[in-house]
């Protein structure tokens, strides 16, 4: 079985202190460590700051995803950076077990996921699409929409009581346009917590200076300062988080076109078919950013 590497849950940042009485559960899961906080980071860090509380969960430990080192020494390291990131946005995270690389839609992994939800009591679970380049994704994509619909049957891992309430299930922003491109059905505006976002991913020392830009041939444009190289990884999550024509309709939508005119930065969520189905106002309820 799997094991639970880490549940830490960071420290709440000041403005946080101002809880609602009722607060919102989200659970974001990636397949890696550093997929959510690309995916919701900025979510992730305006809830915190409203009194709600946000989990992310890595199905596997990222032990393959490094140039020059891997197995429990790069484990270990994207653990105590996951921490870290929990620290900086006021949130938890947890890690599980998994072979980076290795991930399969199992029963296993599924009643762990169903476990994560439950245990949380979510109201909102977000997680990759099932098209993506990485199988690792894609099969956390399905594990989470297997879930969708047995979080609430009783018998389905009667160990852990049942959900009383289907939550809303979310796919993050993706590029891929085969067999569906990503439909932008919420759009939240991050410009003011942009940086915020980037504090929580400059902790993956290990993934955003070395690996990924290692992939992408262009490790020596990685500055060596640690300021500037900040700047370069703000500019750089800056231009995914960029406002395309699409999401621009979403905005007017949700924010109106006059302040919709002025959103720089964006995160974007799908509406899963499988979960509860909302409506305009049960949105506006679970995303209390948005106008009201």
């Amino acid at each position: 079985m799997a094991l639970l590497l880490a549940v830490f849950a960071g420290n709440k940042p000041a403005q946080a202190q101002t809880s609602t009485a009722q607060p919102l559960k989200i659970i974001v899961f990636g397949a890696h460590p550093d997929d959510c906080d690309l995916g919701a980071g900025g979510i992730a860090s305006i809830y915190s700051s409203m009194g709600h509380q946000v989990k992310f969960v890595s199905l596997t430990n990222g032990d393959k995803g490094h140039q020059d080192m891997g197995g429990g020494e790069l484990a270990n390291r994207r653990l105590l950076e996951t921490r870290e990131v929990a620290r900086r946005l006021g949130i938890t995270y947890d890690v599980l077990d998994n072979h980076d690389g290795e991930l399969l839609p199992t029963l296993e992994n599924r009643l762990l996921v169903i476990r994560k939800i439950r245990e949380w009591n979510a109201d909102i679970v977000i997680a990759p699409r099932t098209n993506d380049y990485h199988p690792d994704h894609r099969n956390t994509g399905v594990v989470v929409q297997d879930a969708a619909y047995l979080v609430i049957v009783p018998n389905i891992l009667s160990s852990v009581p049942p959900l009383t309430k289907n939550p809303v299930f979310l796919y993050f922003r993706d590029r891929f346009q085969r067999p569906n491109p990503f439909r932008p059905d919420i759009a939240v505006d991050i410009t003011d917590a942009l940086a915020k976002k980037v504090d929580g991913l400059d902790a993956h020392v290990s993934q955003f200076y070395e690996w990924l830009p290692w992939t992408n041939q262009d490790l020596d444009k990685v500055p060596k300062d640690k300021v500037e190289r900040k700047k370069w990884l703000l500019e750089s999550i800056g231009r995914r988080s960029s406002v395309t024509p699409e999401i621009k309709q979403t905005l007017d939508k949700w924010y109106g076109p006059e302040k919709a005119g002025k959103v720089k930065f964006v995160e974007v969520f799908e509406i899963c078919e499988y979960g509860k189905q909302p409506g305009p106002e049960e949105i506006k309820r679970l995303f209390p950013m948005l106008p009201q």
